[in-house]
């Protein structure tokens, strides 16, 4: 999969949103220090970044209550970089409609499998494939 401004976009963002839940600072503050101090580049998408980071904090509330019945664990045992990814992607698959789920599900995948612990992928993938079919039509589940 080529790592296209949307992607290097998710990339930063879930680091972001990992940072902003260890020390808790206003994601204004983390999105500026981030356009300073990391390689964005011209290749990366900064508008889906910044949508990305500030949308899922605004909405955390019902991210969380997307993903959270679904976990195999209690939500406070979870680590902190599979909580970034899960909340990320959690937010696009409600409110980024136009992604397709697939993608949402492949790029939370390819962040798990760089950044989370070995396994943590298949993890992720089984939350999010669970968090999809909740939010489909009773007929789009058979």
């Amino acid at each position: 999969m080529s790592q296209g401004p949307r992607h290097k976009a998710r990339h930063f963002a879930m680091q972001a949103l990992y940072q902003w839940s260890i020390n808790n600072e206003l994601p204004e503050i983390i999105e500026e220090e981030f356009l300073e101090d990391q390689p964005f580049g011209d290749d990366t998408d900064k508008d889906y970044f910044h949508e990305l980071l500030t949308g899922t904090v605004s909405h955390l509330n019902e991210i969380d209550a997307a993903y959270i019945p679904y976990l195999s664990r209690k939500a406070d045992d979870l680590d902190s970089v599979d909580r970034a990814i899960l909340r990320l992607a959690t937010y696009e698959l409600l409110f980024e409609k136009k992604v397709p789920f697939k993608v949402v599900i492949s790029e939370a995948i390819l962040l798990a499998k760089k950044f989370a612990a070995q396994d943590s992928h298949k993890f992720v993938n089984g939350v999010l494939d669970k968090v999809v079919h909740a939010m489909a039509p009773a007929s789009d589940n058979k």
